[in-house]
């Protein structure tokens, strides 16, 4: 196990700059998970890491080694790759234990460590099995199991997931996760899905265009995004945004959208006063409106009237797009058992302790 650290770490393709002046701490034994877009820059990140792409600019370090220029077979890391890259004329033994022989591993060590990890993945009724008579599954299980039985300071992980059906993602999910638990090994895994980043990491590096845009634990990084990427990136239905002007009312500071008007509580109000009279982007999280009687909605600032264009029932809930200012639609998530028709217009409530402004012209956030 160990440390890993990105210190200003540029990788540049003719001319194009895939990651730009990256800067990560990676605590020993911590599962951290770089998520963005594609083209944002977390697989060559990654690449830099296992020495399979040479860094423009900057160090990377693992443990107390600064390994920059180190050949990737001496950086001590095993990675797991997207497409498996199993061997399909060997056994899945000898495709988990092929690292080793090429480090010239005694061959009893190599039958201990294969056969312990194979039961620990559940793998071990297998290891006689080629490639092609396994599953998509049991081929990740395997790949896994390669890069576990080497025992190194970082695994790393490019996407492993992605070729899965949707079940057999989240139950590898979890046993990926209980796997880093027990073991403890540092572990950098990259992912296009923000719902894997949420649930797996112990903390998210959120990248786009090749910048750091936010570092943070899953649940601040959804309460207190830093920019309005962040903010729309994280979370499923994704963030309703819309433009907004910041008004002085006799209830309080108000945002306004045509004919929503929200008051704000005071201590969010404090921090948007100097925006008094200017314009902002407002964000609200399709869980923060919630359904209400009509007769109860008294005028207080924190009641919406919007017209239903589509309803979609999930079961456990039910998501509302609503039409909203200048005919942008919003999403609301609320109780299953309110489903109007399209066409209605329905009241809700919205939490306006939990609403977000981003200023227009930079993103950043203003209610931090």
């Amino acid at each position: 196990m160990a440390q890993v650290i990105y210190d200003h770490v540029t990788k540049r393709f003719d001319g194009v700059t895939a990651v730009n002046d990256l800067n990560l701490d990676i605590a020993d034994g911590e599962f951290l998970v770089l998520v963005g877009p594609s083209g944002c820059g977390k697989t060559t990140a990654l690449r830099c890491l296992a020495g399979l792409e040479e860094v423009t600019s900057g160090d990377i370090i693992i443990g107390d080694r600064v390994v920059t220029h180190v050949p990737p077979k001496d950086r001590d890391i095993a990675m797991v790759f997207q497409n498996y890259a199993l061997y399909p004329h060997m056994t899945v033994r000898d495709n988990m234990a092929f690292g080793l022989k090429l480090r010239g591993t005694p061959k009893e060590e190599i039958e201990r460590r294969v056969k312990n990890v194979a039961e620990i993945l559940g793998i071990d009724t297998l290891l006689d099995r080629k490639p092609k008579q396994l599953s998509g599954g049991q081929r990740q299980r395997v790949a896994l199991g390669r890069a576990i039985v080497r025992e190194p300071q970082v695994f790393l992980m490019d996407e492993p997931l992605s070729n899965l059906d949707a079940k057999l993602r989240v139950q590898t999910r979890a046993e990926i996760i209980k796997l880093q638990q027990r073991l403890g090994t540092t572990t950098v895994y990259v992912t296009h899905d923000q719902v894997e980043a949420m649930t797996m990491g112990h903390r998210i590096a959120v990248m786009n265009a090749g910048v750091l845009q936010q570092l943070d634990t899953p649940q601040n990084l959804y309460d207190r995004p830093a920019n309005l990427f962040v903010a729309t990136f994280i979370g499923s239905p994704a963030m309703n945004v819309f433009p907004a002007h910041v008004t002085t009312t006799p209830e309080g500071l108000q945002v306004v959208a045509e004919d929503l008007r929200l008051t704000l509580p005071a201590e969010r109000g404090a921090r948007l006063r100097e925006w008094d009279g200017k314009s902002v982007l407002l964000g609200i999280r399709p869980e923060h409106f919630h359904e209400v009687n009509e007769a109860d909605a008294a005028p207080d600032g924190r009641h919406v009237r919007l017209p239903v264009e589509l309803v979609e029932p999930l079961g456990a809930e039910t998501l509302l797009h609503l039409r909203g200012p200048e005919g942008r639609t919003l999403v609301a998530r609320v109780e299953p058992e309110f489903q109007p028709d399209p066409g209605d217009v329905v009241t809700l409530t919205v939490d306006v302790d939990q609403i977000h402004a981003f200023d227009p012209d930079s993103q950043a956030t203003l209610t931090l």
